[in-house]
C-alpha cells in the first residue's frame, strides 16, 4: 500500500495533516475543486534523520526546502537540495529522499492532485526536478495558509478556498521557473530589464537597445524573451506602455492626444490604433467604459 507521509517523529512546532477521505471526495467532485486539491501538506523543522523512499505513488509532489541541505534521487540521478531549492514529482515516480546529516533540511511539503494536477506539472515547464527559486516570502505564506486547513475543523469552505490557494501557489511556481533560462547559458537579468522598460515607458525603446543591455545579439535576446514571456520583446514592452495609458486615462481628464503625446507618440491616430490592439477598446471607449 501506497505511504503518503513519512514516519518521521514530528516536532512540537512541525505540522503534518493529511486530509480526510469524505473531504477529498468532496473536493474531487465538485466543479470549484476537482481541478486541483491538496491531499496533505506539513512542514518539517531542522529535520534531523528525515528520508523517504518510494517505488509507488499515485499523486504529485512538492517539497520545498527553506533552510538546510538535502539529496533527491529520481530514476537513478542524485540532486543536492539547499536552502531556495523546490522540487515537483509527478505521479507514477520512484524516488527517495533525505536530510543532510550534518546540515538537516527545513521543509515544506504538499502532496496533491486533481484533474488538472498533470496540467500543472506540464506548466511548471522544469527541465530537471530541482527548481531553484531562492526563499520566496510569498510562497512561504501560501504554504503556511495551506497548512492552517488543519484548524478548518473539516470545512469545505476552507477546503475549497485552499483549492485556489495551490493554483496560486503552482502558478506562481511556473512564472518563478520561466525566470530560469530555459536554454541553458546566459539567462536574463528579468528585473533589470523590466525596470529598464519601465524607465522608458514615456518614451521608446528598441530592439538594439534592449539587446545591447542583456549583452546578447538580438537573436538570442529575443529569443530568450519570449521563451520568458511568450511575447516579443518590442511587443512586452508596448503592452506596458499601453497599462500605463490605461492608469492616464483612469485617473486624469487629459485628452487623449495629451496622453498620447506623454506616451511618447507625436501621431495620436497611431497611439489609439496600438491601444485598440493590446486592449480590444479605442482610447475612447476605454475611457466612455469606466463610466458605465
Amino acid at each position: 500500500m501506497e505511504k503518503i507521509t513519512s514516519s518521521w517523529p514530528l516536532p512540537d512546532d512541525g505540522i503534518r495533516f493529511l486530509s480526510p477521505p469524505l473531504i477529498i471526495e468532496q473536493l474531487s467532485q465538485r466543479a470549484l475543486t476537482r481541478a486541483l486539491y491538496p491531499l496533505a501538506v506539513g512542514y518539517y523543522p531542522l529535520a534531523q534523520g528525515h528520508r523517504m523512499q518510494r517505488q509507488v505513488q499515485s499523486n504529485y509532489l512538492l517539497i520545498y526546502c527553506t533552510a538546510g541541505k538535502g539529496t533527491l534521487q529520481v530514476e537513478s540521478k542524485n540532486y543536492r537540495i539547499r536552502a531556495g531549492d523546490c522540487f515537483c514529482l509527478p505521479r507514477n515516480t520512484p524516488h527517495a529522499y533525505k536530510a543532510d546529516t550534518k546540515d538537516p533540511w527545513t521543509i515544506y511539503w504538499l502532496h496533491f492532485d486533481g484533474d488538472a494536477a498533470e496540467d500543472f506539472y506540464q506548466h511548471l515547464k522544469l527541465s530537471s526536478p530541482n527548481l531553484r527559486i531562492g526563499v520566496q516570502a510569498r510562497v512561504v505564506r501560501i504554504f503556511d495558509a495551506l497548512a492552517e486547513l488543519r484548524h478548518s475543523g473539516y470545512h469545505l469552505d476552507e477546503f475549497i478556498q485552499g483549492c485556489h490557494q495551490l493554483q496560486a501557489l503552482l502558478s506562481y511556481l511556473a512564472l518563478l521557473s520561466r525566470k530560469q533560462d530555459p536554454q541553458g547559458g546566459k539567462g536574463l537579468d528579468w528585473e533589470r530589464l523590466r525596470a529598464n522598460m519601465q524607465e522608458h515607458v514615456h518614451g521608446q525603446l528598441n530592439l538594439d537597445a534592449l539587446a545591447a543591455e542583456a549583452k546578447l545579439s538580438k537573436y538570442h535576446f529575443s529569443k530568450k524573451f519570449k521563451a520568458l514571456t511568450g511575447h516579443s520583446p518590442i511587443q512586452y514592452f508596448i503592452n506596458m506602455k499601453m497599462q500605463r495609458a490605461c492608469y492616464l486615462l483612469d485617473s486624469n481628464p487629459r485628452s487623449i492626444k495629451q496622453i498620447a503625446a506623454e506616451m511618447g507618440y507625436e501621431d495620436a491616430y497611431y497611439f489609439s490604433r496600438l491601444f485598440k490592439k493590446v486592449i480590444g477598446l479605442s482610447p475612447q471607449q476605454y475611457r466612455r467604459s469606466l463610466h458605465q
